[in-house]
């Protein structure tokens, strides 16, 4: 059996510097990193402060740049997005903050050209089955239902 590697509180800081910089990272995530890396919490601390200090850490970009990824790659809607980031413990600042960030022209631009790709990509002759099988579809990447039913009435007749 391998013993566990166990690291210097710098050592383990010049690795977190590292991870942080080659993508942005949220508190929780660096916390999960250092406990698996066996820290201790007073260490945890001193290297999460560490972090926030040099500017690695900033709980505020990392929330815009989740949710412009999301929203510009994954196609998410804004629940989505929200819900994501409270799973990872991102204020209510931040979340707002990061939402305001994806302009409404944008935000319906996108919305449109996917909903015409969708009602146009569920082979489905039943006219309900497949409105459900559209609203489902952005339901669940957190589109806001009022404008799913819209559409969804609009586009499948």
């Amino acid at each position: 059996m391998q013993a566990k590697k166990t690291y210097t509180v710098q050592e383990a800081t010049k690795k977190l510097e590292h991870y942080c910089a080659y993508q942005e990272r949220c508190h929780q995530e660096v916390k999960n990193k250092l406990t698996n890396m066996h820290m201790i919490p007073e260490a945890i601390d001193v290297i999460i402060v560490h972090l926030l200090e040099h500017n690695f850490l900033n709980e505020e970009r990392f929330a815009k740049t989740f949710a412009s990824g999301k929203f510009k790659i994954k196609n998410w809607g804004k629940r989505r997005i929200s819900y994501e980031l409270k799973q990872k413990d991102i204020s209510k600042v931040n979340i707002n903050q990061a939402l305001t960030e994806i302009s409404d022209e944008d935000y319906i631009d996108v919305f449109n050209d996917l909903a015409e790709k969708r009602a146009n990509s569920i082979k489905e002759s039943n006219v309900f089955k497949k409105r459900k099988k559209f609203v489902d579809y952005f339901l669940y990447r957190g589109w806001e239902s009022h404008l799913v039913y819209e559409k969804a009435n609009e586009l499948i007749q």
